[in-house]
């Protein structure tokens, strides 16, 4: 549970998609959080202060008292860790970036500010409204201040509210330590298709969940993060889009000329093997004899470019039964850790790794989510 010991204080604001905030109330508390709500007046006119006392298991805070609550949890020594305003109205985010405290949420952000504690504002509104210039600016200035924003989605003339996984990855970064802060990382991630005819291909039963697990845990240290691979993008992490090993060898390879990264974790299972490609469609009916051509190893050319970039970590994945000692031998190249694994694993949300470096072979098994931060506590050792 990435938020456990964590207090997130919700923020409510006065837009339609507050409905939303009783599953990210909930979202939030299922990662670990405890959950304190703050509602403006004019949110609670959307959604009744009872309800998002429910979804908290705490009393909804819907006016400054005698408690000083902005201060309780907001000001200096305060037991809040972060400001989660979601949504937040146009009217809000202009308030809030020029000093303006006349409703409950205002006032919190002002204190929270003046702290320094993190925030996080996730805006929903008409698209006209967040592209009004007095909008726009209040937004860079927030940004300048290290206030991180989770940006809308924009459809049907709406900057609709970010997902609930957005904004909860956004909070778990925010509140989190930040080991990778500064850093580069480039993932590859999940299966190649190598095509065979007009209409066939040859790939492998790659999910791309260990992938987008290690790219997910990158980000929430404070990473720059890139992921290489031909699944649905992951959102707030830079995607590049791939297919085959040969379009996976050149955007990688692209990349780290032009600066290598920090970090290059190869969690693909990039094909080997590319079939010889058959002109029109292989009729069926009657045997073929396919002929499998090899590929070059991306590793080596990412080997070959780690100059660039000599204290760079670049950390591989063997797929196979008893690989510790190739694994071994490709640790004296230098590559910094091989994660070996079984073909059972594939395709799972779950699994066993043996991870070798030059100290020696660590076991560690469990969810994917849960390997992913073994595997960074692990690359971030000296």
């Amino acid at each position: 549970m990435t938020l456990k010991g964590k207090t997130v204080i919700l923020g409510i604001t006065g837009s339609i998609a507050a409905v939303e905030d009783i599953k990210l109330a909930r979202a939030l508390r299922r990662k670990g959080a405890e959950v304190r709500a703050v509602m403006s007046r004019a949110a609670c006119g959307i959604i009744h202060p009872d309800a998002v006392t429910y979804a908290c298991d705490h009393p909804a805070i819907t006016e400054i008292t005698g408690l000083i609550e902005h201060v309780k949890y907001c000001g200096i020594g305060g037991s809040g860790d972060i400001l989660l305003i979601a949504p937040a109205t146009a009217n809000t985010i202009c308030k809030i970036a020029g000093g303006i405290d006349d409703t409950p949420v205002t006032t919190f952000a002002t204190t929270a500010i003046g702290r320094g504690m993190p925030v996080v504002i996730v805006p929903a509104m008409h698209e006209s409204m967040y592209r009004h210039p007095a909008v726009k600016e209040s937004i860079e200035k927030l940004k300048s201040w290290g206030i991180s924003f989770v940006e809308p989605k924009l459809e049907e003339n709406k900057a609709k509210q970010a997902s609930n996984d957005d904004i909860v990855l956004e909070s778990e970064r925010a509140c989190g330590e930040k080991p990778l802060a500064g850093k580069r990382v480039l993932i590859t991630s999940g299966a190649c298709t190598e095509p065979l005819d007009d209409v066939r291909v040859l790939t492998t039963g790659s999910s791309g969940a260990m992938g987008r697990e290690i790219a997910l845990e990158a980000y929430r240290l404070g990473a720059d993060v890139t992921i290489v691979h031909k699944n649905t993008a992951i959102p707030l992490i830079n995607n590049i889009k791939t297919s085959d090993s040969d379009s996976m060898r050149e955007a990688v390879l692209n990349y780290a000329d032009d600066e290598f990264p920090d970090y290059y974790i190869s969690a693909a299972a990039i094909s080997d093997f590319a079939p010889e490609i058959y002109s029109g469609k292989i009729p069926s009916g009657e045997g073929v004899t396919i002929t499998l051509l090899p590929k070059p190893k991306l590793l080596d050319g990412m080997l070959a470019l780690k100059g660039k970039n000599p204290d760079a970590k670049i950390i591989a994945f063997k797929l196979g039964r008893d690989e510790e000692d190739k694994a071994k031998e490709m640790v004296k190249k230098g590559i910094f850790m091989v994660a070996v694994n079984t073909p059972d694993v594939m395709g799972s949300l779950s699994g066993r790794y043996r991870f070798v470096t030059e100290s020696g072979i660590t076991e560690t098994e469990g969810q994917k989510e849960e390997i992913a931060k073994e595997l960074w506590k692990a690359a971030l050792q000296p």
